[in-house]
């Protein structure tokens, strides 16, 4: 079954394609009536055949007002439907047969470029389309022997290329021919391209909907982990009072230890729930950027125990924001992998893109660097050079949150050693506006 998301993007797709090819119509057409014009002035001048030049010339001129109005339509993208594509191609169809029956019917050996639109249509448009155009120009053709007239023109076959007949089915087969070619490799390559995105979109589709299992067990596991982390505080606070504890100064050390990573595991329940909107009693607090980067880093240094953690805040300058706890565990989540890598040595720059508007988070570390088959699916979940069962979650949930933010997460070795994670995230997402900043200004004023 097709979800809604996937249902949306293929018709965006869709369009795209739809679009591209519309505009490969139009190119197409420019063609025919320069063509058009040269084979009509050859004929009339060049043979001496005489031809209705003045109505050729008026369908021409009203073929060339059509595709210029196609033209300023098409200009601003917009969906471009199958059945829209269909009376462009009749268009067309229509045109050829006026210029045919004012230019000896079936006898002219351009006849045959009725074959070019129909091909055409079964590329681009839906069966009954298809049908519809066939039958739409076999009608033309029977039309064309029954009331066209002949062309003074001798169609003796034995004079071989000298024959202007055979001359013209030659001209005629080489344009079908590279028309054909030139244009359905072109549409081809439209199709193609909505194929990949489709896909891409089926893939992101199926990580989002992995993501919320992981999200629902996640908040589960939380709620399960709250109660017993719970005891565990309250027992440890009874042992830190009891005299057997206290009497000893390395016991009491080892208890104060295993109260703090206590603390830390109820923090990351309490920042579960609070991403899964389950948290209560508890409110967004607003901080700014440096802040909240100052605050992150110096709480993974003490709660990491990481004596090696090179932080350098450039971000300037300062704006406000809002402390997201997805966009903390985040960044965590590359700072735990990059140490589990290189325990002795791990950096954290910060910067401000100014061209971009972004904020640009850079992890390095020094150890052996991602694996060049990791790299090529860097992202995707369970991959991991860790060789644990499950692992590589943590660097999906970070692509993942980073799309969702609009941003991106890229990788790479460094030729010194060592790999380099580079999160990038517009400012738009992520901090505060003006007009929120004046109305939080008046609420204050207000009380």
């Amino acid at each position: 079954m097709t979800s809604p998301m996937e249902a949306v993007g293929a018709g965006r797709f869709d369009d795209a394609s739809g679009l591209k090819n519309m505009q490969q119509l139009i190119q197409l057409r420019w063609i025919a009536v320069v063509g058009q014009l040269v084979t009509i002035e050859v004929v009339y001048y060049g043979f001496g055949i005489s031809l209705p030049i003045n109505l050729m010339l008026a369908v021409l001129a009203g073929l060339t007002a059509f595709n210029l109005a196609s033209l300023l339509r098409w200009r601003v993208p917009r969906a471009v439907t199958k059945t829209e594509l269909f009376v462009s191609l009749l268009v067309d169809v229509g045109a050829l047969t006026a210029q045919l029956y004012l230019s000896g019917g079936v006898t002219n050996p351009f006849v045959f470029l009725y074959l070019l639109q129909v091909t055409l249509g079964a590329v681009l448009l839906d069966a009954w389309s298809v049908r519809t155009m066939v039958g739409i120009t076999t009608a033309c053709f029977v039309g064309l022997a029954v009331f066209g007239r002949p062309l003074p023109l001798s169609s003796d076959l034995s004079h071989g290329l000298s024959s202007p007949y055979l001359q013209g089915m030659l001209i005629c087969f080489a344009l079908n021919a590279g028309l054909l070619v030139v244009f359905i490799t072109r549409i081809n390559g439209n199709l193609r391209e909505r194929d990949a995105r489709l896909s891409d979109l089926r893939q992101r589709a199926t990580e989002e909907e992995h993501i919320v299992r992981m999200g629902l067990l996640a908040s589960g596991a939380a709620h399960e982990l709250g109660t017993p982390l719970a005891t565990l505080a309250v027992i440890l606070g009874d042992w830190r009072r009891m005299p057997a504890f206290t009497a000893d100064a390395e016991l009491l050390q080892e208890v104060g230890e295993m109260q703090a990573q206590v603390q830390r595991c109820k923090t990351i329940v309490s920042g579960i729930l609070l991403s899964a909107g389950e948290a209560r009693g508890e409110s967004s607090v607003k901080t700014t950027i440096c802040t909240f980067l100052d605050d992150l880093a110096e709480e993974w240094r003490t709660t990491r125990n990481s004596r090696v953690f090179v932080y350098r805040n450039l971000f300037a300058p300062d704006m406000p924001m809002v402390s997201d706890s997805a966009l903390k565990q985040m960044v965590c989540n590359v700072l735990d992998n990059a140490i589990e890598a290189s325990p002795h040595g791990v950096g954290l720059d910060v910067m401000h893109d100014v061209d971009a508007k972004a904020l640009t988070l850079t992890v390095t570390d020094a150890g052996p660097g991602f694996p060049r088959e990791m790299l090529a699916q860097f992202g995707k979940p369970y991959q991991s050079s860790k060789g644990r069962t499950g692992g590589g979650l943590g660097l999906f949930l970070v692509v993942n949150v980073a799309r969702t933010l609009g941003g991106s997460v890229v990788a790479r070795n460094r030729p010194e050693g060592g790999a380099v994670v580079t999160i990038t995230l517009p400012l738009a997402a992520i901090t505060l506006e003006e007009e929120d900043e004046e109305e939080d200004q008046d609420d204050e004023d207000g009380n």
